[in-house]
């Protein structure tokens, strides 16, 4: 059975049995979640319907998610290529039940589609190389017997149904939260089946190997590790696609399974191996490497992950960096990863057909950082010179510098050492990167605070209705309050939250900002207010108002009149459509490669944060303007619809970076210019967003760039701004406008002349024709030193050229009071001498607090110290 077909066949089993068939989430985790860096497991995307806070058309889903491994708890990176099983990037097929079904129906689901006659689009496997695991029970838990049972039930010989500890066979989502004991099935691969023993399973070794794990979710745990029965528990089930495959191809890998093949033909085609020595271990498990992580390389871009030295960033470049290490195992020179990219689309196009057309952009961002990686190896060459290894130790602290700061690999590193002869401090080094890791760990521990406190009931609430697509102002009643500790309460006095049963207020989502404005009520015949300050969804579609300055008391129960700041909404529709016009002028003008990155939209600006590798040219900046300004001058109608979002998508509308949609979205359409998946509120027509101007524009990270602008009265606002600056310098430089330009160049040049002219008199004025120079002999060696007022660093590079024409064979130093607590030092060995002026430098140092390097014939420094230069040349002629 082909992959593909084991994917179809898992997914048509489960849409049999009533499951809606769930696209994949991205592989980075999900943008309202700072504790999940990436999906690592099929119930990611579903983990706030499991905990209450989403609700879901459907209560049967099933996936085929793509998951990576590469950081944070489950991080597979350091094993991958040297085992026939990990991956950094791999799918998960999974069935979840959320208050549905529970352990009879996934026990009965799981055992038919496995071992069920293929001709019914089963597996067909053999039963008796099967095992199932169920929970013993342990610290107080009881024994899963009511799994065991159901399995037995199924059709499992009880000799073969093992029980095993919380280690193997309970699940836990954190420290808190849903949990519940899991039950997983085992295969016994080898063909003589006499060796399938009961020892195996959960042993050392593969011959028995875990391929499904179905997780019971029937507990909450809380912050003491008491457990409290859920009232509706849950399925969360997980099969590894590549290990079935691997099984259903009868190969001993899952490298070898069809969905590697075309890879590992891009491999070979560019590797310095001979066919007869692939299978050798080391060409093996460098290709294996290389495999695993073109494929989650090319799939991290694809989900908008650019490589950075930081976060989700710098877990694409180390696996880049790994992939183009072991590349260089395999004979490859060059750059090559880059060009592995269709293979992974040739593989997996069937199941992933939106890789195409990004397949262009996933190449640029691959191969950039293929370049930046060989230019990291210089600056690392050079650092690694550089490091004190006069005691014949290479120090932990600096080889975790190399590894943090520059991203030089570790094993280079040690090849380093091995030719010099110098011990590497690896124990230092693990030090070093344990605490990293464990502050690292410590940072992703921060949990959500969205729901804290009482806030844990919004999911229980009704949703509330959003009536602000078309109107301002609109009657509602309050269904739930809570003070400024988060407490719900029957009555507010003062400041505190209100959750209402429908609203025209926006809650911030989408990169758009909350709306603002005011509550008023009638209550017993005394008016009360609020200002509404704010306006979040803590739960999804669960509008949460932020009261402040409230008059009177508001009660659960009663209506009031919700309006919004009608003004400013204006303004932040304008930023909003101007925001979606600027991305098609992006796309237009840069090419389709970009894709939004992040937004933010507010009454006074917009920020757009996007893919593109290269700065914007003026004339390209300024086309993006003209066309922008065009779509607004048309002032053409938009038009906004609601479809299902596969057909959404499928008529070419834009889904925007680490945004979560529903099956049912938003089409926000510029006719003929603009077609993009949004939530936010828009103007009616382009005509009502005014003037566009674009403010900024740079990089934000690398591959990212960041443009802002401002729109409608915002826009006049930064014109007039412009207006008055430019009238306020043509005044001051006594011109016209239109010669401000040209005056500001020659007065620009003036001053470049005269800064010369300063120099170069400081500069004669300080060598004297050599007068300065003091010229001694100290044990064997011709020491000219000289001090001098006002150069800075550069200066005295001069001046040391000039002292060095009239003493070729000499140690000379040159010290530079530049202000009363700066000091330049210049140090410099002829070619010849035994000296070394770098370890003169650092002996200098010390006397004027300062610090400094370089080779061994010139070395420059300063320091905060000059009261210090006398004992600073002292210090040199010792050393010498």
């Amino acid at each position: 059975m082909k992959t593909s077909d084991l994917r179809r066949a898992f997914l048509d089993y489960f849409a049999r049995h009533q499951h809606k068939v769930v696209a994949s989430s991205p592989v980075i985790g999900p943008a309202d979640d700072p504790t999940v860096m990436w999906t690592n497991a099929g119930m990611v995307q579903f983990k706030d319907v499991f905990v209450g806070k989403e609700r879901r058309d459907y209560t049967r889903a099933t996936t085929s998610q793509k998951c990576l491994r590469a950081g944070g708890k489950h991080n597979d990176l350091d094993n991958v290529g040297f085992t026939a099983r990990h991956h950094t990037f791999f799918e998960m097929l999974g069935n979840f039940s959320f208050g549905d079904y529970f352990k009879a129906d996934a026990i009965r689901f799981a055992w038919e589609f496995v071992t069920g006659k293929k001709e019914e689009g089963n597996l067909g496997l053999d039963p008796e190389r099967l095992w199932v695991t169920v929970f013993e029970g342990s610290e107080g838990i009881p024994a899963d017997d009511e799994a065991a049972a159901l399995w037995k039930a199924a059709g499992v010989p009880e000799s073969r149904i093992l029980r095993f500890g919380k280690k193997d066979n309970f699940w836990q989502m954190g420290d808190t939260g849903p949990c519940g004991p899991c039950s997983e099935m085992h295969y016994y691969r080898p063909k003589d089946l006499s060796g399938n023993r009961a020892e195996l399973v959960n042993g050392d070794g593969d011959d028995i190997m875990e391929i499904w794990n179905l997780v019971f979710m029937q507990y909450e745990q809380d912050g003491k590790g008491g457990l409290t029965p859920l009232p509706k528990p849950s399925i969360d089930t997980g099969m590894g696609l590549e290990r079935v495959a691997s099984i259903l191809q009868g190969v001993e890998s899952n490298y070898e399974i069809d969905l590697f093949a075309p890879i590992f033909q891009g491999i070979w085609k560019v590797a310095r191996v001979k066919a007869e020595d692939r299978g050798e271990h080391t060409n093996r498990t460098a290709s294996q490497v290389v495999a695993d992580h073109i494929r989650a390389a090319t799939f991290m871009v694809f989900d908008g992950v650019v490589p950075s030295n930081e976060g989700r960033g710098y877990v694409l470049r180390k696996i880049i960096r790994r992939a183009l290490r072991f590349g260089k195992k395999l004979g490859i020179e060059g750059t090559f990863f880059a060009g592995l990219a269709p293979t992974v689309l040739e593989a997996m196009g069937d199941a992933y057909p939106e890789l195409a057309p990004e397949m262009g952009r996933i190449q640029k961002v691959i191969a950039r950082e293929e370049s930046q990686f060989s230019l990291t190896l210089t600056l690392g060459l050079k650092q690694l010179e550089e490091c004190d290894t006069s005691l014949g130790t290479l120090a932990g602290s600096e080889i975790f510098k190399l590894y943090d700061t520059y991203g030089f690999p570790v094993d280079l590193v040690e090849d380093w050492c091995r030719e010099r002869g110098v011990k590497a401090d690896l124990a230092g080094f693990q030090k070093e990167l344990a605490e990293q890791k464990a502050k690292s760990r410590a940072a992703m521990k921060t949990h959500d605070v969205r729901l804290q406190g009482d806030f844990a009931v919004l999911a229980d609430l009704p949703a509330t209705r959003f009536l602000g697509y078309n109107v301002d102002s609109a009657q509602a009643q309050v269904v739930a309050l809570f003070d400024t500790d988060k407490k719900q309460v029957p009555l507010l006095k003062g400041s505190g939250f209100a959750v209402l049963d429908a609203t025209p207020f926006y809650a911030e989502s989408g990169g758009q900002v909350g709306d603002t404005g005011e509550l008023s009520w009638d209550a017993d015949g005394q008016r009360g207010g609020a200002k509404v300050a704010d306006c979040k969804a803590l739960a999804p579609k669960r509008h949460v108002h932020f009261l402040r300055e409230l008059t009177g008391s508001l009660k659960v129960g009663q209506i009031v009149q919700a309006s919004i700041d009608a003004p400013r909404r204006a303004r932040i529709r304008a930023h909003h459509t101007a925001t979606h016009l600027l991305h098609a002028a992006l796309r237009d003008v840069l090419g389709t490669h970009v894709k939004q990155a992040g937004s933010a939209v507010d009454a006074e600006r917009l920020r757009f944060d996007f893919s593109h590798f290269a700065p914007i040219e003026p004339e390209q900046m300024l086309e993006i303007e003209r066309l922008a300004n065009e779509q607004a001058l048309r002032a053409v109608a938009t038009h906004v619809r609601e479809m299902p979002i596969d057909e959404a998508l499928q008529s070419g509308a834009m889904a925007l970076f680490g945004e979560k949609y529903g099956e049912t979205v938003r089409v926000m359409t510029v006719p003929g210019f603009s077609v993009e998946l949004c939530g936010g509120t828009h103007v009616a027509s382009t005509g009502q967003i005014g003037a566009i101007k674009i403010v900024s524009e740079g990089a934000v990270a690398a591959g990212v760039r960041r443009l802002e602008a401002v729109a409608g009265l915002a826009a006049l606002e930064r014109l007039q701004e412009d207006e008055a600056m430019l009238g306020g310098l043509s005044r001051q430089i006594n011109t016209s406008r239109e010669t401000l330009a040209s005056a500001v160049a020659a007065k620009e040049a003036r001053i470049q002349q005269l800064e010369k002219e300063l120099k170069e008199a400081k500069l004669k004025a300080a060598t004297g024709g050599g007068a300065l120079e003091n010229v001694e002999a100290i044990h064997g060696f011709t020491v000219v030193t000289a001090t001098v007022e006002g150069l800075e660093a550069q200066a005295l590079r001069e001046m040391m050229d000039q002292v060095r024409t009239r003493h070729r064979e000499a140690v000379i130093a040159l010290a530079s009071k530049v202000s009363a607590d700066k000091v330049a030092l210049l140090v410099s060995v002829a070619p010849g001498l035994t000296a070394d002026a770098g370890a003169l430098l650092k002996a200098m140092a010390p006397a004027i607090e300062g610090r400094g390097g370089g080779k061994k014939d010139l070395a420059q420094g300063g320091g905060t110290k000059p009261e210090g230069l006398p004992a600073a040349f002292d210090a040199l002629r010792a050393a010498l």
